[in-house]
């Protein structure tokens, strides 16, 4: 199969081929999670065999964490480094202390290889994203914490990408529950007042980069200063975008490609892209300007939508202020609109 922007070209290996219905030669693409769920599937009884089948009702298999792989936007360039065919197994607490040594030596006795990719048990790297974990062991390794964040401060502390990365990918069976009953509490979002503190600060900040900054660097001619003031504007829409939509915002290098899949201005991802990379001039700054305010109007109508604000400014930050008074936790509303 070929096709323009197609996800990576992998060779199938001959026992895959004579496995089902593909045909010897041909050349398939196949992203990593597919890959890799496939490669569990084919090779769990025997990872849990032996004095591993022990811990079988007290593991989770998944493909989830950092790498663009775990979100599915790995494509064939994503093939010229830091690829990997495994997959994490994780296991209850106690069944990790007592079986998690017999189960990573079935899991580094598998192939090297599966489906055209290497495996890279030997990389220090790879072995902090894939193998054996306890579910406390995988859950700080992603976000700091063993589980769900305890308090508002845990949760403040912890990086969007983190807790993105936490929730991503695919979770192929659990046997035991507890790894998804985690993920599901973290894919609910963020709690309220530090959803609404997060969502405030993002708002002031694109208030000063976009509205106001933004043209005030382009009558200057500080046109270095203005892309700042863009790359600024755009971060934060798009971080605020995500917590409208109750989700977390990926690593910034895929925080447009994330935009799509968002059901509330997630087709805003087409125009921020044109702020950032047209370039900016003398011509285009009035017609930059007039996309941040547009932007603006947009992440308005959806505050409004959803209740956060029902002023009639045209600037976002009021709108911040509005927000930000919703928080019912004290010392959270005490703090400076920007503190975060």
């Amino acid at each position: 199969l070929t096709a323009k922007n197609a996800p990576m070209r992998l060779n199938i290996s001959e026992d895959f081929l004579n496995s089902g219905s593909l045909k010897k030669g041909r050349t398939v693409f196949m992203h990593i999670i597919e890959a890799s769920e496939r490669f569990f599937n084919e090779y769990s009884d025997r990872l849990f065999s032996g004095e591993a089948a022990l811990c079988r009702p007290f593991s989770a298999a998944a493909l989830v964490g950092e790498g663009s792989e775990c979100f599915g936007f790995d494509d064939e360039i994503s093939l010229d480094h830091d690829v990997d065919a495994g997959f994490c197994l994780i296991l209850e607490e106690n069944a990790f202390k007592k079986y998690g040594t017999a189960l990573k030596k079935a899991y580094n006795a598998l192939p090297k290889e599966y489906c055209g990719i290497k495996r890279n048990d030997a990389s220090a790297f790879f072995s902090a994203r894939r193998g054996v974990f306890s579910t406390a062991g995988f859950y700080k390794s992603l976000i700091g914490a063993e589980g769900v964040p305890k308090t508002l401060d845990e949760w403040r502390k912890i990086p969007e990408y983190a807790l993105a990365s936490a929730v991503n990918g695919k979770v192929f069976c659990d046997n035991y529950g507890e790894f998804t009953k985690i993920r599901n509490e973290l894919l609910k979002g963020y709690p309220k007042d530090v959803k609404l503190k997060k969502l405030a600060a993002r708002l002031s900040s694109a208030a000063q980069y976009g509205q106001y900054n933004f043209p005030r660097s382009c009558r200057r001619k500080e046109y270095g200063a203005a892309a700042l003031c863009l790359n600024g504007f755009v971060t934060n829409v798009v971080s605020a975008i995500y917590l409208l939509n109750d989700r977390y915002m990926p690593y910034y290098k895929w925080c447009l490609k994330g935009m799509k899949a968002l059901p509330l201005l997630g087709d805003s991802e087409k125009v921020l892209e044109f702020l950032l990379c047209e370039e900016t001039s003398e011509k285009t700054a009035s017609f930059k300007a007039e996309i941040i305010e547009d932007v603006s109007r947009s992440v308005i109508n959806a505050l409004k939508e959803l209740h956060l604000t029902n002023g009639n400014w045209d600037y976002l930050e009021p709108h911040a202020v509005s927000v930000q008074q919703k928080i019912e936790n004290r010392e959270l509303l005490s703090l400076h609109i920007m503190a975060e």
